[in-house]
């Protein structure tokens, strides 16, 4: 759980950067536009697996200042009975500075997410995610979903720096699916010292997104080839990997293949870039269903949830 300071920057970073003198870098950026968002990747998911008409819950560590997030998640009737609020330190902060070609610098207070959440007081779910959150509190909680039989997707992201190889493999040891974005798929590739394939071997589906060039799915031995879906006037790109991850969420728990998991999570990401922050973008079930048509050329298979 995360507040997020969005800014976009009207030039290319790279214009501003001299690569040989990286070692003595000392920039700034005049930006012109400035944006306070609700964010974090446990609020983002959760808002967009509500839109869905999931039913998520959030387990997370929020600080002194949350009581404007807790009114926003209240307002949408996403459950907060296991967020843990830590009354001497500040919820997460994001300052995110986004490039004309969709790059992003961003600086992180960790805030209340340092701190070890404690374990979950109920593990009546049917599918979790543990995402980016302190060391200690992500491997907590893959080891009490795992010891409760509880399939789960396991998201490094940005908690990259905290793991070595050795506990990436135990990680992965309990977990159901891994998702990542190229990058992160990389750094855990290079430190756990296996391929892709070899990946997917020890879980039921590697998931990696791509960005604008898309999503794979290593399942069963296939590689299921996600394209994405045009954005007409994308506005902004954070947290879309998170609304792409409320589709596999919704999908994998409805038992949908894979193909038309990756497509309606692929469909999700492109909604949020079309929108300004990670929480203000709005769909219902029939507009969703006529963009999939347009997107896929199929139609969604919703089933009852």
């Amino acid at each position: 759980m995360a507040y997020d300071t969005i800014m976009a920057f009207h030039d290319r970073f790279c214009n501003h950067i001299l690569p040989d003198k990286v070692h003595l870098l000392n920039v700034a950026f005049l930006v012109s536009d400035m944006r306070m968002e609700f964010g974090g990747c446990a609020g983002n998911i959760a808002y967009n697996l509500k839109l869905l008409g999931g039913n998520p819950y959030i387990c997370a560590g929020m600080g002194k200042d949350s009581q404007r997030y807790l009114a926003h998640l209240d307002h949408h009737n996403i459950d907060t009975s296991e967020i843990k609020i830590y009354a001497d330190t500040f919820t997460a902060q994001a300052f995110i500075t986004t490039d004309k070609d969709g790059n992003q610098i961003t600086v992180f207070h960790p805030g209340a997410m340092s701190h070890a959440v404690p374990p979950l007081n109920s593990v009546g779910a049917s599918l979790a995610l543990v995402g980016p959150a302190s060391k200690e509190t992500m491997q907590k909680h893959m080891q009490q979903l795992h010891q409760a039989g509880i399939p789960t997707i396991f998201d490094l992201g940005q908690a990259m720096p905290l793991f070595n190889g050795e506990d990436l493999t135990d990680m992965l040891a309990q977990s159901s699916y891994i998702a990542a974005n190229a990058y992160e798929a990389e750094v855990i590739a290079q430190r756990t010292k296996m391929s892709f394939d070899q990946l997917a071997q020890h879980v039921e589906a590697l998931i990696i997104t791509r960005g604008s060039e898309g999503s794979s799915i290593y399942a069963a031995g296939e590689v299921h080839s996600i394209r994405p879906v045009k954005v007409d006037n994308p506005m902004d790109p954070t947290g879309c990997g998170d609304a792409y991850r409320a589709g596999l969420l919704y999908g994998i728990s409805h038992g949908w293949d894979w193909r038309s998991t990756g497509q309606l999570a692929s469909l999700l990401g492109a909604i949020k870039v079309a929108s300004q922050g990670t929480q203000n973008h709005h769909f219902t079930r029939e507009s969703l269903a006529r963009d999939y048509a347009a997107a896929f050329g199929e139609d969604l298979k919703w089933l009852v949830a």
